[in-house]
């Protein structure tokens, strides 16, 4: 809940609402104001994705630990309809897609996980769907990539 007092995050008109004692749920919410609205009084689509863009990453550094690597890698974002009103979103990993992270990794050193994110209203409207890559690796592995690379 901290992140929220956090300059670069709060410039994004996003605030962390819920977070779940493993990390594993993240909620937030865009409120729309004046400082985030555009030229016809919809949200604007940087808000949006700025208020999401580092929530994933964040959340897996955390519960993945020290001995891995998470970067963003890119993000493929598509509006759908305009926003007028809040947005909500929740960002969202099980036991199981962790479990299954750390097998990959281990196995082929470095992957890259897709995940899809909706901001909605809260309920049944989408206004903007997410398709957010996210590389994560082994940190020994990504040392020696490092040092290869430079």
């Amino acid at each position: 809940m901290m992140f929220n007092i956090s300059p670069m995050y709060r410039r994004s008109c996003g605030k962390i609402f819920f977070v779940s004692d493993d990390l594993y749920v993240v909620k937030i919410k865009i409120p729309l104001t004046y400082k985030n609205k555009n030229y016809v009084g919809s949200m604007f689509g940087g808000s949006l994705f700025s208020a999401t863009d580092p929530i994933y990453m964040i959340q897996l550094m955390q519960i993945l630990g020290k001995e891995y690597v998470v970067w963003d890698k890119s993000t493929e974002i598509r509006f759908k309809r305009p926003v007028y009103a809040n947005a909500f979103v929740t960002f969202e990993f099980t036991k199981e897609e962790i479990a299954e992270i750390k097998e990959l990794v281990n196995e082929k050193q470095e992957i890259d996980v897709v995940k899809q994110l909706n901001i909605s209203n809260g309920k049944d409207i989408v206004f903007t769907t997410l398709d957010k890559t996210i590389y994560i690796s082994t940190k020994a592995f990504y040392k020696q990539k490092r040092v290869k690379r430079d």
